[in-house]
């Protein structure tokens, strides 16, 4: 399956372009630009064979198959759209639009098209996300009461000018780091959940460096979401409470820079760690297999819509509008 690159962002290499190379199924074939100096410099430096000037160029390009979406969140829609109307199936990066209407418009041209579109949150895809999602689904903890996440990046890793503070462009702490914590906290609860507070740190006019929500589930148990791209420095946990025993994850969206998973249930200790491969090569695998093989999505275009919703909650509880 060939592959096109909208845009040049700096995550295509991990999550797309290394990846390929561990993956024998897909290849990286084109890269689009709105500087065509620049997509070609890029294609250069990555050994990509294709570089176009504009975008409409790569999609309707007989020379590519499918579609990996990196560009900033205000534009995934319109540009996955575009794809999908040119038959192209999509790869899109996380969070799957700036806000629920638009993944909505999103979810219903791939099923109007019958185009896979598929949101990047690549940590599903990992062993120990699914280890995770199939013990808590299993019963081992019993009914669970408590589920918290959280997912802060160094300030200094992310500067002001960065399109992440950038609100034209659908940015804020919980449009990036926050968009897994909710969706590991869905994940986990295996429902969807309600706001019942949100407090941001505001660094910009409506723009959240970091924020902090609380949500309950249907099922009575209560979940915490920390996320920020202003920490000073790097954390990422998951502890899971219930009535049976405990979880606790180092590290659980991005496994393959470390982590760890505790589970303490009926008076057993587990300790495990899984794969050191790259959670981008798993999805990539998984990519290829729902489109060449139609096989199964974990993170489809319904569950992008259920993940956008919640996000557009959160800000609401926390007094800043929804992103678009």
């Amino acid at each position: 399956m060939r592959i096109g690159i909208l845009g040049c962002a700096r995550i295509a290499k991990p999550a797309l372009i290394d990846a390929a190379r561990e993956v024998s199924r897909i290849e990286v074939v084109a890269v689009a630009s709105r500087d065509g100096e620049r997509s070609g410099a890029f294609a250069r430096e990555h050994g990509i064979p294709l570089a176009f000037g504009d975008y409409e160029s790569l999609i309707a390009s007989p020379e590519v198959d499918a579609i990996y979406n990196p560009l900033p969140n205000s534009l995934h829609a319109e540009w996955s759209i575009r794809a999908m109307e040119a038959g192209k199936p999509v790869l899109c990066e996380k969070p799957l639009a700036s806000n629920a209407a638009e993944a909505r418009r999103m979810a219903d041209a791939a099923r109007a098209l019958g185009q896979p579109l598929v949101e990047a949150f690549h940590y599903r895809y990992h062993p120990l996300a699914i280890f995770v999602a199939e013990t808590l689904w299993s019963g081992r903890l019993g009914r669970l009461s408590r589920i918290d996440a959280g997912f802060a990046v160094p300030g200094a890793l992310v500067p002001r000018d960065d399109i992440r503070f950038q609100r034209s462009l659908a940015g804020g702490a919980m449009m990036d780091v926050g968009a897994y914590c909710i969706n590991l906290l869905r994940l986990v609860a295996g429902e969807e959940p309600t706001v019942e507070a949100a407090k941001p740190t505001v660094v910009a006019p409506d723009i959240d460096g970091a924020m902090l929500a609380r949500v309950g589930f249907p099922s009575g148990a209560a979940g915490s979401l920390e996320c920020s791209l202003i920490a000073p420095d790097f954390r990422a946990w998951l502890t899971v409470e219930g009535e049976r025993g405990r979880l606790d994850v180092v590290n659980p969206f991005i496994a393959h820079m470390g982590h760890s998973l505790v589970l303490e249930a009926d008076g057993e200790r587990i300790e495990r760690r899984f794969d050191s491969t790259a959670t981008y090569v798993f999805q990539a695998r998984a990519f290829a297999a729902a489109i060449l093989d139609v096989g199964p999505v974990l993170t489809d275009a319904a569950d992008g819509v259920a993940n956008m919703a919640a996000i557009d909650a959160i800000y609401g509880a926390a007094g800043l509008s929804p992103r678009g």
